[in-house]
């Protein structure tokens, strides 16, 4: 299951995919379009500024924008960054392995089998969706 974290960052990041080569798009705007709280969403763009996802400017003309065209950000990427891993269980996490507790061995275990096919699925296709996959386009009449 996706963190709230993970699922606010992909919606703060939609938006901004949607506004690409727009310019900078306001905290307050993403804020209310997302219907997500500003201060949560002040330090997820933060975060994403540092990961290199977002650029910022500051002041009365400033806010945020993808620092990277939408179709070089993945699914895969973002969730990485705010969730850390794509593994279910710890023993199936490459980033952050760890035997799971009162199991057989990771050679004898079939759950342990499982969970990385599951693991490299779900990167295959989370890595292979980007935020260009999901933009809205408004139409012009």
């Amino acid at each position: 299951m996706l963190s709230q974290r993970t699922r606010y960052t992909i919606r703060a990041l939609l938006h901004l995919a949607d506004r690409y080569g727009e310019g900078p798009v306001q905290l307050a705007e993403i804020a209310e379009a997302q219907n997500l709280p500003a201060k949560f969403l002040t330090v997820i763009l933060s975060q994403m500024r540092r990961d290199g996802l977002v650029e910022t400017l500051r002041g009365r003309e400033g806010g945020y924008w993808l620092a990277r065209p939408p179709s070089e950000v993945s699914y895969g990427e973002i969730v990485r960054l705010t969730r850390g891993s794509l593994g279910l269980l710890p023993c199936a996490s490459r980033l952050a392995h760890e035997p799971c507790r009162n199991c057989i061995s990771e050679d004898k275990c079939r759950l342990h089998r499982a969970m990385l096919r599951v693991r490299d699925e779900t990167a295959r296709i989370l890595d292979g969706l980007t935020l260009a996959d999901h933009v809205e386009v408004e139409d012009i009449a």
